[in-house]
């Protein structure tokens, strides 16, 4: 007899406690789900998930005593550490490009419906990246603007043409919805396939593409014309 799933453990850290009522209400009714902790700033995360556990915490940017930056560092340094996502708004992209930066997995808007906050706990939990739609055009656009070494950030030599080239045309369609922050789920459902062939699909994309990330992948969209 196979063994059900573990729940997804969530840490929730935000200084908003109606934003924390909201959300825990949220996950709280979503199957394989767990909020186990939460936290009013960052101080308090860490030693929340430090005792709890968590796989994913929900962070968000704009917090008192240590705000969601600060936070992401200690958080990552735990063993096990859990999948930071960021809590954020419309027009903070500069801070959203930190958090990536700093290593957190994804970004998710405050106001996003509840199955698209469900679905980011999950896809987090399975080691995707949490890009939200709403916000992640802008946020590449100023990535584009900001760093002028190419496509990957300067980890390869080859043009984006050349890159492009070297991808199927599957592969293409697959980059072309990573660059609009689709999760592997949402992939799937649109190109009516299974998320492991999605799963499969990336990969080949940042070997061939020479990207480390979901990102840098998207970015490569981007400066190719396959997402806009």
């Amino acid at each position: 007899m196979t063994r059900p799933a573990a729940p997804i453990r969530v840490l929730l850290a935000d200084d908003e406690e109606m934003i924390r009522a909201g959300v825990r209400l949220i996950l709280r009714h979503a199957d394989g789900i767990d909020v186990v902790a939460e936290a009013a700033d960052g101080q308090q995360a860490v030693a929340a998930a430090a005792a709890h556990h968590p796989d994913v915490a929900l962070v968000d940017i704009r917090m008192p005593v240590r705000d969601g930056l600060a936070t992401i560092a200690p958080l990552l340094a735990l063993d096990p550490a859990p999948r930071v996502v960021m809590l954020t708004t419309f027009g903070d992209e500069d801070n959203v490009l930190r958090a990536l930066q700093e290593g957190a997995a994804g970004f998710l808007l405050k106001d996003e419906g509840p199955q698209e906050l469900i679905s980011a706990v999950r896809a987090a939990a399975a080691g995707d990246a949490v890009l939200s739609p709403g916000v992640t055009g802008s946020v590449i656009a100023r990535m584009l603007r900001a760093d002028g070494r190419g496509p990957d950030g300067g980890s390869g030599s080859a043009a984006p043409d050349e890159r492009i080239a070297r991808l199927t045309g599957r592969e293409r369609e697959v980059l072309a919805m990573l660059g609009e922050g689709l999760s592997n789920q949402d992939i799937a459902g649109r190109l009516g396939i299974g998320i492991g062939t999605v799963k499969t699909h990336v990969g080949a994309i940042l070997e061939k593409t020479g990207s480390t990330g979901r990102v840098q992948a998207a970015l490569l969209a981007h400066r190719a014309g396959l997402a806009s």
